[in-house]
């Protein structure tokens, strides 16, 4: 999987397209109006690619731990973010280099999962659990469509991440991705804000 993605991305910045096509910026700010708290501490985003995601986290926390394994992609990261104090990028290979021992309060899985073979997803889902402080928020955001790279169905990635014992609080679906977020508080957005 390495190759592969050194090979994405030294040949392209921006292979996926992820700065300039409409669905890919649509889908980021779907991923972050669907967070049910105006305000987070401490974020973490593994594959975070080139960061494009980033900056929208930025807006919303105090401080984000952006990491992807690919050199070539933490390069360009590492551009995008150079103005946000708060982003801290650093290298980590999922599940095995998850941050142990930090505690957050935000983590987002986005078009990350579906690339972990099963056994892999639920090492991911255990850190998840073990990291995420008493108002934590989980969200994963993926990929629908067969690809060759592809190592676990998103179902069955979601399901894994759903069945760590946290509410569900959003799910939109298209025929293209997935988007679900879940918490350990598990009130709407109304509810919190006292409006019902």
């Amino acid at each position: 999987m390495r190759r592969y993605f050194d090979g994405l991305y030294a040949a392209a910045d921006d292979p996926y397209g992820t700065r300039d096509r409409w669905y890919e910026r649509r889908k980021r700010a779907l991923l972050v109006a669907s967070l049910p708290r105006q305000r987070f501490r401490r974020c973490y985003e593994p594959g975070c690619g080139t960061a494009e995601l980033t900056p929208g986290l930025a807006a919303r926390c105090d401080s984000v731990l952006a990491a992807d394994f690919s050199a070539h992609a933490l390069r360009a990261a590492r551009q995008r973010t150079a103005a946000l104090p708060q982003v801290r990028l650093a290298q980590h290979r999922l599940p095995e280099d998850w941050p142990v021992g930090e505690r957050f309060d935000l983590v987002v899985l986005s078009e990350v999962g579906y690339f972990l073979p099963a056994a892999q997803v639920q090492a991911l889902a255990r850190h998840c659990a073990d990291s995420l402080d008493a108002d934590g928020v989980l969200v994963a955001c993926d990929w629908l469509a067969p690809f060759a790279q592809r190592a676990c169905p998103t179902e069955e990635v979601h399901a894994l991440l759903g069945a760590i014992g946290l509410a569900p609080l959003v799910v939109h679906s298209e025929d293209d991705f997935c988007l679900r977020v879940w918490a350990r508080d598990a009130r709407s957005v109304a509810q919190r804000e006292g409006i019902r």
